[in-house]
Order: structure tokens, then sequence, then C-alpha cells
């Protein structure tokens, strides 16, 4: 620690209380009412922050003034933390916690970094209780210890912060929408092989080129009868995700060969039929032997059309917007019927040409994927740099 730099815990330089307790209203029926929700990247948009009432005893007390810092003590965001900067009349809520700085040496902007810093960040880990999402109290955030150096020395170290997180932002915007340009590239392009289709391409029945099978329903598998270990059975997100090593349950022999009809073999095209519908995904080949539950379709392509080629299209406008007519806009617990979705059209060409449409779109996807890598790496860099540069701040290396 540098010549003139003290520690001390926060409780001993600052007050900290908890929000008031009150239900939110949409009216003007009192002042602005903080709560953890509101808290985003960003910052704070008080004119979507919602209102509450409050007996003017109470109100000073719960008040918020410019330099306070608002913790969540609770929930997903435990932690996090908000400098308010010219708030309107507002309260901070229960679910958050107050900092109030009393030393006039401290300046609030300072003592706010330290809350983004990855020391803090660890306390919050360690010190967080409950068995859900975890928490955190007054007299745990009280006990920190901040490091202070003279008041000149905040100044720096607030100002060159301040500029070098702004160039960081700015970078990782521009990482960002890059990233999002890839990603767009990709659509575009596979949107325009099925949205705007060859002249030879003929729009075919998908029943007339794939074999349907809708999961078992009924209650045939009922969790009371999952094994540790045996045959799969696949979920809906497999075709989610993509990914077929980790399967949470199991059947025996006998319940196998019973339900055989609903067995996955590779090169089948799996899609999700509720909830996150419409995602799709290959069957590879090595794949533990098994079925698929009442969540999932399972499309066997004939030799008229290529699974890869099958895959595309479904993950195409073309289909998916067929979907949503054909399952009402809802959640598509009811495929509202396999019979309907046979009849739906795929354009297609010869299978010569499906492949080269596979080849094009496996080309350009792994060059949006080497994009990808090339920005992930970026905003990790940009990301490992800010706290570099505040493990710097508060260890008097700046």
């Amino acid at each position: 620690m540098n010549d003139g730099w003290v520690v001390k815990e926060l409780a001993a330089v600052s007050a900290i209380s908890y929000g008031y307790t009150e239900s939110a209203a949409s009216e003007c029926i009192g002042p602005k009412f903080l709560r953890i929700t509101d808290i985003q990247e960003d910052g704070v948009n008080w004119d979507g922050v919602p209102y509450c009432k409050i007996e003017s005893d109470n109100f000073p007390r719960y008040r918020l003034a410019s330099g306070d810092i608002v913790f969540a003590r609770t929930g997903a965001t435990t932690g996090k933390s908000f400098l308010v900067t010219n708030p309107p009349e507002a309260v901070f809520a229960s679910y958050l916690i107050r900092l109030r700085l009393l030393d006039k040496a401290l300046l609030p902007k300072f003592v706010s970094f330290f809350f983004q810093t990855s020391g803090y960040w660890e306390s919050i880990k360690s010190g967080s209780t409950g068995s859900a999402q975890g928490g955190f109290n007054a007299s745990k955030l009280g006990a920190l210890s901040i490091p202070i150096p003279p008041l000149a020395k905040q100044r720096c170290i607030v100002d060159i912060l301040e500029e070098a997180f702004h160039d960081i932002s700015v970078a990782k915007t521009k990482a960002e929408k890059n990233l999002q340009n890839a990603h767009a590239l990709f659509e575009s392009h596979l949107q325009s092989f099925f949205c705007r289709p060859g002249k030879d391409w003929v729009g075919t029945a998908l029943g007339d080129v794939c074999g349907f099978v809708r999961g078992p329903f009924g209650g045939s598998l009922k969790k009371s009868i999952f094994m540790p270990d045996g045959y799969a059975v696949y979920e809906q997100r497999h075709a989610i995700h993509g990914q077929f090593d980790e399967v949470r349950y199991f059947i025996n022999e006998a319940k196998f060969r019973e339900m055989k009809r609903f067995e996955l073999l590779p090169k089948d095209v799996i899609m999700s039929c509720s909830g996150t519908m419409g995602r799709v995904a290959i069957v590879p080949i090595g794949i533990k032997q098994g079925i698929i539950n009442q969540a999932l379709l399972k499309l066997t392509p004939s030799a008229k059309i290529l699974g890869p080629f099958l895959k595309s299209w479904m993950e195409s406008e073309a289909f998916q917007d067929a979907l949503k007519e054909y399952s009402g806009g809802a959640a598509i617990q009811n495929v509202a019927s396999v019979k309907i979705l046979k009849e739906v059209k795929v354009p297609l060409p010869s299978v010569k040409e499906q492949q080269k449409v596979v080849d094009d779109l496996d080309a350009l996807r792994k060059e949006t994927q080497h994009l990808e890598a090339i920005y992930d790496q970026k905003l990790n860099a940009l990301e490992a740099l800010k706290k570099s540069l505040l493990h710097q701040a508060f260890t008097g290396n700046i």
C-alpha cells in the first residue's frame, strides 16, 4: 500500500440501511420507488420507475440523494450496485441496501468503482447466503474493507478510470455490433436460399420426403419408471442445444422394446415441439441408444432429401413462419397436428443441388464461427483490461 493510503471498513465511513417496504404503483401517488429490477446495465431509466405511497415522516429516511450507492441484496443480481446521480424524488425498495458516505474525504465515484473490482465480487460470492439465489446483508457490506488514498489521488484515479472505461465501452459496442453483423450475414445467406428458391426447385410436401414420429403422449414416460442407467430418453433440450452427450433419464430394456417406434437413430432430425418450439438438430453417429420424449418430433429423411438440407430449411424463416401459422402462434403444445405439418411444402432441388446448398452454408457457418471467436476474444480481452485497471487502481499502481 502506498504512503498516504489507509484501509477502513465501509461501516466506519458510511451509513448503511435497508429500503422501504411498500407496493409499487403505476400512478403518481408519491415518490419514485426504485427496485432491483429497475437497475440495468446502463443505469436506471427513471421514466420507467414506478411510484409508491409513503408517509411524510418516513420520506426523509428513505429518500435517495446524489452520491448514494444502492445494492441488490438478494436474487440473481446480488451485489450489483448503482451510483445515484441527480435523482428525481425517489425512495428505494426493501430488497435494496443503501450506502451513504459520511466521510467527506471519500468520493462517491471512487467508492462506486471499488464495487466493480474482482475483490469485491469475491467477497459477495463468499458472503452471500441462502440456498437458492443467495443474499447479502448490511452487516456484511459494512464489514468490507476499502483501500482509501488521499482525495487528490482519488480524483486522479476516477479521471483515469472514467476515460479508460469510456474507451472500453466504445470498443465493446463496436465488437458486439460486428458480432451481430456476422450473425446477420449468415442469416441473410440462409434466408436467400429458401425465401427465393431456384426455378427448378419443386415445392414438395414434407410428409412425402420424411417419416414423422411425434414423441409419446399419455403419461407413458412417467418419472417413476426412470432408471439410473439404461436406454436414453432424449428431451427438448437436445434439439435446442444440439448436444447429445448428457442424458438425464433412462428406461429399461423392456420399456425400450415396448416403445421401439420412438427410437432415435443417427441422421434423424429432431424438432422441439413445446415451449421453445421449432429448434432443430441432426442426430449424430454414436449416440446412446434411446427414444424421444413427448416434447420432440422425429423426422427421418428419405433418399429424396439430405438431412443437413432439411435442418437448414427448418431453421429458415420460410419454415418457422409456417410453423407459427399452423400452431396458431402459440407454443406448439399440440404440434397442432403432425398431419398438418406433413403438408407444409419444402422447396426441393435435386440432391446434387441440395449438397451444394449445404456446402455453401457450411462454409459460411465456419467463417461466421471464426469471426465469432475473434470478437469473443476481443470482448474477453476488454473485460480483462477493465478488471486489470480496477485492480491497479485499488492497489496503488495507478
